[in-house]
């Protein structure tokens, strides 16, 4: 197996760029990908939340697109505003330290189309965004789907959906026979990879698994409530703890994440929910008032904070308990990032707690319990009752 990014025939200007953000080994995904990407593979790839894919399809797509040519080359698809501008950034941060000069812009929907059909006539090399604006701009005629070489379809599972799925067809359809088609995801079940497959020609299928850790930066306690009581005990927790920026997560979607938010919003707190079926602009707004601090707290399903990279969130609320290992690792991960410290706090009922014992034993954590005295945390008097 590769260990490093110099014996992959990667250009060395990408390597020292790589280097500038601390990136000097590879992960597994970017190991079995990239090699494969680079001989003009289509490609099906599995791997979790957080190892390195946007890196493992963007550095092959470097390697590939002709920095000379003022023309259009490669569109990545995927499900949501932030996501796209988070690509966006990542090519822009290889363009800026690296000698490959490689333009890209981003292309979503109930955005300004006129200010984004002024973009394309500079001829961007990549263009990022949601496939239903992107189709329609090739449809426009302002897309020139002629010139794409390669498109990456990033999020597979949402974008092979019922609501998407015609869309990124259709985007596929419209460009040449000789394309080079990637599909990404955290998880691919065999119905979407059976459609995405479809679109390729000899597709390779490369699933990495997750070797499932929690940092040792993050510190787990548990409190024991009713359901109904939940929200409340959400509420006080809050208040004790003052997090910085918290994420709050649910495991249903929609009307419940709406009742919780407008009930933490009663009592003063300053909290947004975002779900599957949220409103692009609804989204955005959402986002963009909680990574600037001007909301405390984003509630949200595991659905729909997928692709959320927020830096300085402090602490990770579970109002559910998670139904396996792996969501668990993936929403407290999202603390206690970059050498930072994190707390994971998970509000369980007494069904949910043969949950938290399983995760303490898969992971090898303590995850504490403890209760609620006069406005303080306190330890638990009679820890058998976890």
């Amino acid at each position: 197996m590769t260990e490093s990014f110099e014996n992959m025939g990667l250009n060395p200007t990408l390597v020292t760029a790589l280097k500038k953000e601390n990136i000097t080994i590879p992960t597994d995904i970017q190991q079995r990908v990239i090699p494969e990407a680079l001989k003009n593979k289509d490609i099906v790839a599995q791997s979790g939340t957080g190892t390195g894919k946007t890196l493992a399809y963007l550095l092959p797509l470097f390697e590939k697109v002709n920095a000379e040519l003022k023309e259009m080359q490669a569109i990545i698809l995927c499900p949501t505003h932030e996501l796209a501008v988070q690509i966006m950034r990542q090519i822009e941060r290889l363009s800026q330290n690296s000698d490959i000069k490689i333009k890209g812009t981003t292309i979503i929907g109930n955005v300004n189309i006129d200010r984004q059909i002024e973009k394309l006539k500079e001829k961007p090399h990549i263009i990022v965004g949601t496939p239903g604006r992107i189709l329609e701009l090739i449809k426009k005629r302002k897309i020139s789907a002629h010139t794409i070489k390669t498109i990456i379809i990033d999020e597979a599972d949402r974008l092979m959906d019922e609501n998407n799925t015609e869309f990124v067809k259709a985007v596929i359809k419209s460009t040449l026979k000789e394309r080079q088609v990637m599909a990404y995801s955290a998880t691919i079940p065999k119905r979407v990879e059976t459609g995405i497959i479809e679109q390729m020609k000899e597709a390779q299928v490369i699933r990495v698994e997750e070797k499932l850790s929690v940092p040792d930066t993050i510190s787990h306690m548990c409190f024991l409530a009713e359901k109904r009581d939940k929200i409340e005990v959400l509420r006080k927790l809050v208040r004790i703890l003052e997090p910085q920026k918290a994420i709050v997560f649910v495991n249903n979607q929609g009307n419940e994440i709406e009742i919780f938010t407008s009930k933490l919003k009663y009592h003063g707190l300053g909290v947004e929910g975002i779900h599957g079926t949220t409103h692009k602009l609804e989204r955005k707004k959402a986002m963009e008032e909680f990574k600037s601090g001007k909301i405390q707290l984003l509630i949200a399903s595991d659905i729909a904070a997928r692709g959320l990279h927020i830096e300085g969130v402090t602490h990770i609320f579970n109002i559910d308990i998670p139904e396996d290992v792996k969501a668990y690792v993936h929403r407290v991960g999202r603390s206690g990032r970059n050498g930072n410290t994190g707390m994971a706090v998970s509000i369980a009922t007494k069904r949910e707690l043969e949950l938290i014992k399983k995760y303490e034993k898969e992971l090898s954590i303590h995850i504490e319990p403890k209760s609620m005295y006069k406005g303080a945390i306190v330890e638990v008097k009679k820890p058998k009752t976890f």
